[in-house]
């Protein structure tokens, strides 16, 4: 298997093809970390997006994208480092449905960020794929930090271009208000679910970027899991709490499940 196998879903079946499809616009997208066959909260995954695809007007296409989806599964291998990306992507009213199937990136478990200076570049704050090249382009902008973090027209922390954010009161774990939008990140969801198994007090917050001041700040996504940011370029200053992300990151791993 190549490093990077696009399939498109014809005919009721996945079938490997050499054109990557780039020339159509991305209208719902999703990817997840599959490490030796094992991932977390596939099920997740797969609500967002067919509720993608039902929310950007092909309710038509469930059907099909259900069969695509469990084809998909059955085709990333169990072994080795995988990360998989599910498109519904249209052009010329023809709807199709891709895989692309990638070897996992290098994963790391700390980044930089910085703010994100120009307008919000989001069309579609809460569906993932639209926006995925303004998100990339809006991630480039802050080099040399690794992410972006995202504010309101009253610059309050939303999101990072391609992460959720969640930050440390001592000992309440803290987020964005719910009614900012932004995509319904699963591993912030997964972190959020195991805090209230755990008993752990959470807190919902608008908050400028100044009053993040001092707190311990996580960027989280499906390739990385929770990572501690170190710096926030002209920003606040951050704290950690030694072996805290350690700890939490072999939690979410201990519910990594089979695919």
């Amino acid at each position: 298997m190549s490093q990077n196998t696009i399939f498109r879903w014809q005919a009721d079946a996945l079938t490997p093809t050499d054109d990557d499809a780039t020339s159509t616009p991305i209208e719902v997208a999703d990817s997840w970390l599959v490490s030796e066959g094992r991932t977390l909260a596939i099920g997740l995954h797969r609500e967002r997006f067919l509720l993608g695809i039902e929310s950007r007007g092909f309710p038509h296409l469930l059907q099909a994208a259900e069969a695509f989806w469990d084809a998909a599964l059955a085709t990333i291998p169990r072994d080795g480092d995988w990360f998989p990306r599910v498109e519904l992507r249209s052009g010329a009213g023809n709807p199709e449905l891709v895989l692309r199937l990638r070897t996992a990136p290098a994963r790391t478990d700390s980044v930089v960020v910085a703010t994100f200076a120009g307008e919000d570049p989001r069309s579609e704050p809460t569906i993932k794929g639209p926006d995925l090249e303004v998100l990339a382009a809006a991630r480039a902008s802050v080099a040399p930090a690794g992410e972006a973090v995202l504010l309101t027209a009253d610059a309050f922390v939303v999101e990072g271009a391609y992460s959720g954010l969640l930050w440390w009161r001592g000992k309440i774990l803290c987020g964005p208000l719910s009614e900012f939008e932004r995509i319904d990140s699963v591993t912030v969801r997964s972190v959020l679910a195991l805090a209230a198994a755990l008993g752990i007090e959470t807190f919902d917050e608008a908050v400028t970027p100044s009053e993040l001041d001092g707190v311990e700040l996580w960027s989280l996504s499906a390739l990385h899991g929770p990572r501690i940011v170190t710096r926030w370029i002209d920003g606040p200053g951050l704290a950690e709490l030694p072996g805290r992300l350690k700890m939490w990151r072999a939690r979410l791993g201990a519910l990594r499940q089979p695919l």
